[in-house]
């Protein structure tokens, strides 16, 4: 296979996701509003630290930077990550009072989910420059950075050093776009930060709405295929562009496209899918595979995601996507995800 990124082996760490770690609180009593829900189970959360965890499950070597809440519930998100053997060398404290983010999720149906933010003055975007140490960023074969962390400083200002020096040291740069409208000031903002890493990143993840919003100001004609060779003339080797339960696509900068369905699912939530295909489809790519079967582990490991309670819980083994996989092509047939 072509080899479309080239990670450097000898670094000690394979992955260092970037941005917030926040709890997320569950309803048990499922399938009603959120109004009417009176018992929760608590989870890490935060898309950055889900997709930590989920790197970890599956064997890699993974470090963490971003800022919790100096607090009960920040130990908690940090002795959950020391048990996972994730490094919490860099995750720093908040000085001033900050809260760590907190998730309530409503569970409507199987397909229709929302949620409810506690984000104001909070612990994740107090991550500063001096947090970035470059023996850190070296260290690791890639850095993760959540689209997220860029919505405000000094966080903003964080990631963008981040980027920086893993350009500097030869560890390639992952964006995961990861929008969340209620974290921005303004769409011009979205776009102008995003398409700054965009523009220095090895491989970019998002949606089609993710794209269309960092590409807003510098406008692409917004097709998948614009897309991805717009931010592959900046040096990107891979888009992955997702379309829900339409699958989605890795395009690749020789000119070359895979698809993938998602896997049959018993559905019990509508989220949590997105951040166990980052994880799965990153560990592959980090393991040599070709990309479509990069794209198979993820679309597997969303599968497994959507059908449990939690999303950093829930995060699969090898051996767990493994089984997923033959189970559904011995009851579907050897090509059940591949379009």
């Amino acid at each position: 296979m072509q080899n479309y990124v080239n990670f450097d082996m000898s670094k000690p760490l394979d992955f260092i996701p970037i941005g917030r770690i926040a709890i997320d609180f569950n309803p048990t009593d499922m399938y009603m509003p959120l109004s009417k829900s009176s018992n929760f189970n608590k989870y890490v959360g935060g898309s950055p630290a889900n997709i930590a965890v989920g790197l970890a499950r599956l064997g890699c070597k993974v470090g963490f930077c971003g800022c919790v809440s100096d607090d009960q519930f920040g130990d908690y998100v940090v002795d959950y990550f020391k048990n996972e053997g994730i490094d919490t060398s860099h995750v720093t404290r908040a000085k001033n009072g900050e809260k760590i983010g907190l998730t309530f999720t409503e569970i409507l149906s199987k397909s229709e989910s929302s949620i409810l933010m506690y984000r104001d003055n909070v612990a994740d975007f107090c991550m500063t420059s001096e947090d970035i140490e470059e023996d850190y960023i070296a260290s690791a074969k890639a850095i993760v950075v959540s689209g997220t962390a860029l919505a405000k400083s000094p966080s903003r200002e964080a990631c963008l050093k981040a980027m920086l020096l893993a350009k500097k040291n030869n560890t390639r740069i992952i964006f995961d776009i990861d929008w969340r409208a209620y974290t921005w000031k303004s769409m011009d903002e979205v776009s102008v930060y995003y398409s700054l890493l965009a523009q220095n990143a090895d491989i970019i993840m998002g949606s089609r709405e993710e794209f269309d919003l960092t590409e807003r100001i510098v406008g692409v004609k917004q097709s998948d295929p614009e897309s991805a060779k717009y931010w592959q003339s900046f040096g990107a080797s891979i888009c992955v562009i997702k379309h829900g339960k339409e699958g989605s696509t890795a395009y690749t900068n020789d000119g070359k496209f895979y698809n993938i369905k998602p896997f049959p699912a018993v559905l019990l939530k509508g989220f949590g899918g997105g951040d166990g295909y980052g994880s799965s489809f990153l560990y592959s790519l980090l393991q040599g595979k070709d990309i479509i079967d990069c794209l198979e582990f993820g679309s597997a490991s969303a599968s497994i995601l959507i059908a449990a309670h939690s999303c950093s819980d829930a995060m699969p083994s090898v051996k767990q996507v493994e089984d997923y996989i033959k189970k559904c092509k011995d009851e579907y047939g050897e090509m059940v995800a591949r379009a």
